[in-house]
């Protein structure tokens, strides 16, 4: 018989392919699962997640009170008085522009007075954009707005020495030469100081945005945490019938004095902030509109004699001496500025010097209506006595005016510093001691738990 040759034996079996490896975050909720079937497991994960919401609570209380109170020191400390500083400027040209018409109008006799005044006005307004430029944002619309003025302030200080030096010699091209430098001064140099003016005033009202609000993220990880601490007891007490766990109380005090501070802190910092700008800052920009309208008309009331009705405006097909016109509109805005003023005012140091300043405009229009009378009959001499005379004069009025204003404008100044210097020291220490609380809460439920676990060892 044939040989049969060797059969093959049966196929070697394959290897078993490796299993496939599991992620970490797999691996680490299965061991969840495994741990929460028993009660050890289950504390640990109720300690742990006490912990983290009280230490939640901490953080976000700490990074949202910080910022606020940042905001709040800003608003003290930078953005006020930058605003404060921007109308500074507005004001300081606006008086240069005014006290420059009446020393030409004086000729040969302008005082030393009105001379050092309008040399102080423009030390004042350089020294204004120094500040100014030193606190704009490079590239900013407010840092174009400052080279603007700084180029333009030495232009006009040039062409009011030319027409002081003309109106000495008697040429009456000074007058050309005042009227282009005014022109300057309204067309140019008072807008972009108005411009700068309501950039500084919205930085203002976004560093109020960012102080007032409440801090509800943190709120409301406190309120969930003091739930969860309740829970935590409600189940303690349930399978051990202990009413009290000490670990867990005191982190429940903890939170709670945390929430309470929190909440208290934020209300008192929220109410003094709103007071300083109900009660400072808007009757502050009622006030400096005041005094800019109040420089305005009597800038218009010099210039309508410097002008002597070279200039005219055409309104609803009638005819007006162009300065006269303007003067008509801001001791308009004057009045209305004043009556505002008087209404926001809270106290009567605040109301007293706003009320003066009205009977004084209301002096200052009846003499100024005597003044127009004599200029329009063709009196220029005793037009000019009633403008720029002694103490009977409108220059007398508008002095008035001014000084009281100012009078108004720092007693809101002083009320506003301490209310929202008020605002922003209930703010003081909220974050460090909310962290604090926090850590002695997370501490004292990890004990609390803690303790728990050590009966079943």
């Amino acid at each position: 018989m044939p040989a049969v040759p060797p059969q093959p034996g049966p196929p070697a079996a394959r290897p078993a392919p490796p299993a496939a490896r599991r992620s970490a975050f797999a691996e680490g909720a299965e061991r969840v699962r495994a741990a929460a079937t028993t009660e050890p497991g289950r504390l640990r994960i109720i300690g742990a997640v006490l912990a983290l919401l009280v230490v939640a609570f901490g953080s976000v209380t700490a990074w949202q009170t910080s910022e606020r109170a940042a905001a709040a020191d800003d608003v003290l400390h930078r953005s006020q008085p930058l605003s404060s500083g921007a109308a500074g400027i507005y004001r300081s040209l606006a008086d240069a522009n005014t006290t420059a018409s009446s020393g030409f109008l004086a000729g040969g006799q302008e005082t030393a007075a009105s001379r050092d005044r309008y040399e102080e006005d423009i030390r004042t307004a350089a020294a204004g954009l120094v500040t100014a430029a030193a606190n704009a944002e490079p590239g900013s619309s407010s840092e174009a707005t400052i080279a603007r003025l700084n180029r333009l302030l030495p232009e006009y200080k040039g062409l009011i020495e030319r027409a002081r030096t003309y109106n000495r010699q008697g040429y009456p091209v000074g007058g050309a030469y005042l009227r282009y430098a005014n022109d300057k001064m309204q067309n140019k140099m008072l807008p972009a100081a108005e411009d700068l003016y309501t950039k500084e005033n919205q930085r203002l009202d976004a560093d109020y945005g960012h102080a007032t609000p409440y801090p509800w993220a943190a709120i409301a990880l406190g309120v969930l945490a003091l739930a969860a601490l309740g829970w935590a007891q409600h189940r303690t007490y349930r399978r051990t019938n202990r009413v009290l766990n000490h670990g867990l109380a005191a982190a429940t005090v903890a939170t709670t004095a945390a929430l309470l501070w929190l909440v208290v802190g934020h209300t008192l910092a929220r109410s003094g902030l709103d007071g300083s700008y109900d009660h400072g800052i808007r009757s502050m920009k009622v006030l400096h509109d005041a005094r800019i309208a109040s420089l305005k008309a009597r800038g218009n009331e010099n210039l309508s004699l410097v002008s002597r009705g070279a200039e005219t405006i055409t309104v609803g097909g009638q005819q007006y001496d162009t300065y006269y016109y303007h003067f008509d509109r801001n001791i308009t805005a004057l009045g209305k500025g004043l009556t505002q003023a008087t209404r926001l005012a809270d106290d009567r140091a605040g109301s007293g010097p706003v009320k003066a300043a009205e009977g004084n405009m209301a002096v200052w229009k009846q003499r100024h209506a005597a003044a127009r009378a004599e200029d329009e009959n063709g009196n220029y001499q005793q037009a000019l006595d009633k403008v720029i005379g002694g103490k009977d004069a409108t220059g007398a009025c508008f002095d008035s005016v001014d000084r009281n204003l100012a009078h108004a404008i720092d007693h809101e100044q002083t009320e506003f510093r301490q209310t929202a210097g008020d605002g922003r020291d209930a703010l003081t220490g909220l974050p460090v001691g909310a962290a604090v609380l926090a850590a002695l809460a997370a501490a004292g439920a990890l004990a609390g738990i803690g303790r728990r676990l050590s009966e079943y060892r």
